[in-house]
């Protein structure tokens, strides 16, 4: 899978097939002594195969050896291509894989690592030969052809694109073709990393099924994608790694070169936010009551190794995990930024908090309290060990104020000021992030909920780096694993760790579909079965649509916006409802398919609020019409 797979084509065997083929001088089955496994049958969706591509240019790199050319597939992909060849029996044709191109256009693999990501096929000879790779996936965009017999066209490599049979069931777009782009290549990297598992990435010797990826951004892989039977299928594999401590690794399924025990603060943390996130989006308590057991295992982990409340003290001589990683703040592990104990103490306290929701679901009213009591206990030492009372947290970082915020760590009267603290750290910043993996995917949701909608929009629309957009701007077509995976300056972030295909800094595709868009779910009746519409319109902007294909049908919110008139048009669909706020100045200026609101039907007036009308509505298609100025 790694290094790539050789085919000698001369060595087919005819007719092996048909039930009169002499198999005499094949090897005997080899049979193993039964180790105990579980068998179980699948229930993960398929991986097969989806889009086809074709190259969009092909070059020749000048060699006095070997021809050599390049293909440009034109999108950061995953899977094989097939090759169409005629030529002299014998003569063995090479396919080598990679993301990006050297200066002199020549293959970028330094970042692969020890994967050679390359294929042979040697031919039979004769008439033309079609031939595909079958046990192995690449990650690539440009595909080197060395041994060639005769000059390629652009039908002799075509892209044959794979992942798990997930269907797609979001769909985002807006005025700013940037940002359209950002969700493409979040799309791409969502395709390109669920095969099989959410893995990080899919090209270098690593392939694994990180758990702080997957958590950070499951929630809005389940606005692209239908993942419910994908992510029930990885839990168990989730579960299949505990350990028996409790403890959670950090990659899934876990090979033991890579074990490192406890996957540590907002890894390991996706036993719980993942299969609660599934329950959030499909409302599935199913799968709440199946890993129920898994989960406390785990929270009694984390209260036998956390001291007063304090996960990944100091003087803890476990794991104390990843930190922020890939921070530009020293949060990653190096000195200053976000310590590792706040991030520990912060996601203790949000688990916990989880695991007491769960339990009441469950009807576990006593498990309930006690996990209360143990979130309760983390927060309070929150407050105490990190919190000061001008509503600076300790580390100053974007991060710290971000999860403080995010996971309702901090004292009512604390909250707008520690907001203020975060928009004044971005702004020294000069709206950029200085967040990793742990801040990044919670940033803009908290600043438009604490109402710095106007910093958010900064931070999104932001073009240089670190920012989402800067990798738009230098013609990704997948989410780079770093910020800063190739700049003008520098050319290429250290090899030993650079891919261009990871999804985890696409997670804020949940909140352009939530916030800009105006689709999102209702905590207290999970699955869209009440749906909350609430488009914040802001960066100059002027139009979003967002699209949802629910348990229940079609979700659709589709803004414009000209001047101080907001039109939008909106489906619920049946056996639903819905709580939408459409921005006003008051009632009197919003009308629905041009009737003033106590003609409209179906729809109920709640409050104004924030700048919003606020109605409930029953199913159905409705326009709604206001003045915002």
């Amino acid at each position: 899978m790694l290094m790539g797979e050789s085919y000698d084509a001369r060595r087919e065997l005819t007719g092996w097939h048909n039930p009169e083929y002499d198999d005499s001088r094949w090897w005997p089955v080899d049979v193993f002594t039964d180790i105990g496994a579980a068998l179980i049958a699948t229930y993960s969706p398929k991986v097969i195969q989806h889009e086809m591509l074709q190259p969009i240019s092909i070059h020749e790199i000048p060699d006095f050896v070997n021809r050599r050319w390049i293909f440009d597939m034109g999108q950061n992909m995953v899977g094989w291509v097939r090759l169409c060849v005629r030529g002299e029996k014998g003569t063995t044709v090479s396919l080598r894989y990679a993301e990006a191109l050297n200066p002199d256009r020549t293959l970028y693999t330094a970042n692969l690592r020890p994967a050679r990501n390359t294929d042979h096929y040697t031919l039979k000879g004769g008439d033309e030969e079609i031939w595909e790779p079958h046990f192995l996936f690449h990650g690539f965009r440009y595909v080197e052809l060395l041994g060639f017999p005769g000059v390629p066209t652009d039908e002799t490599l075509v892209g044959i694109v794979i992942h798990s049979d997930i269907p797609a069931t979001g769909k985002f777009e807006c005025s700013d073709p940037l940002i359209n782009q950002l969700q493409q290549n979040i799309i791409w990297s969502q395709k390109g990393n669920f095969v099989d598992i959410p893995t990080d990435c899919p090209q270098r010797d690593e392939r694994l099924g990180w758990t702080g990826d997957a958590q950070v951004f499951i929630r809005t892989a389940a606005f692209n994608m239908n993942v419910a039977g994908f992510f029930t299928k990885w839990t168990h594999d989730l579960e299949d790694a505990q350990y028996p401590n409790g403890a959670f690794p950090a990659v899934a399924p876990n090979p033991s070169v890579w074990s490192i025990g406890d996957g540590g603060p907002a890894w390991a943390d996706a036993g719980v936010i993942c299969p609660w996130t599934i329950y959030l989006c499909y409302g599935d308590t199913r799968l709440l009551e199946v890993r129920y057991a898994s989960m406390q295992r785990f929270i009694e982990f984390l209260s036998k190794t956390s001291q007063n409340g304090l996960r990944c003290y100091a003087e803890y001589t476990g794991w104390h995990g990843f930190g922020d990683w890939l921070a530009l703040d020293g949060s990653d592990g190096r000195e200053g930024g976000t310590s590792k104990e706040l991030i520990g103490t912060a996601f203790y306290a949000y688990s916990t908090h989880l695991l007491a929701n769960i339990a009441r679901i469950m009807g576990k009213h006593e498990d309930a309290l006690r996990y209360s009591a143990l979130s309760a206990e983390a927060h309070e030492a929150f407050i105490k060990r990190f919190v000061h009372e001008d509503g600076t947290i300790q580390g100053d970082t974007q991060t710290s104020y971000v999860l403080a915020l995010q996971f309702d760590l901090l004292p009512p009267e604390l909250r707008q000021l520690a907001a203020a603290q975060l928009v004044r750290n971005i702004e020294q910043r000069d709206n950029h992030l200085s967040t990793g993996f742990v801040g990044t995917p919670y940033i803009n949701s908290v600043l438009s909920e604490m109402g710095h909608l106007d910093t958010a929009y900064a931070l999104l629309k932001q073009t240089t780096w670190p920012s989402w957009l800067y990798s738009v701007t230098q013609g990704a077509t997948t989410i780079w694993e770093r910020w800063d995976g190739w700049t003008h300056d520098n050319g290429y972030q250290d090899p030993s760790m650079n891919s261009f295909n990871h999804y985890a800094y696409g997670a804020v595709g949940a909140w352009m579909y939530a916030v800009i868009g105006g689709v999102d779910l209702d905590p207290d009746r999970p699955g869209y079965k009440h749906i909350i519409m609430h488009p914040q319109p802001g960066g100059g902007l002027t139009y979003a649509t967002a699209e949802l294909h629910s348990m229940y049908g079609m979700i659709r919110s589709a803004w414009t916006q000209e001047k101080d008139v907001f039109d939008w048009r909106i489906t619920v669909p049946a056996n639903t409802t819905a709580k939408v706020y459409v921005p006003a100045k008051d009632i009197s200026h919003v009308t629905e398919s041009g009737q003033p609101m106590e003609k409209a039907n179906g729809v109920t007036f709640l409050q104004m609020e924030s700048g919003s009308a606020v109605f409930g509505v029953v199913s159905g298609s409705y326009v709604f019409s206001s003045r915002v100025a």
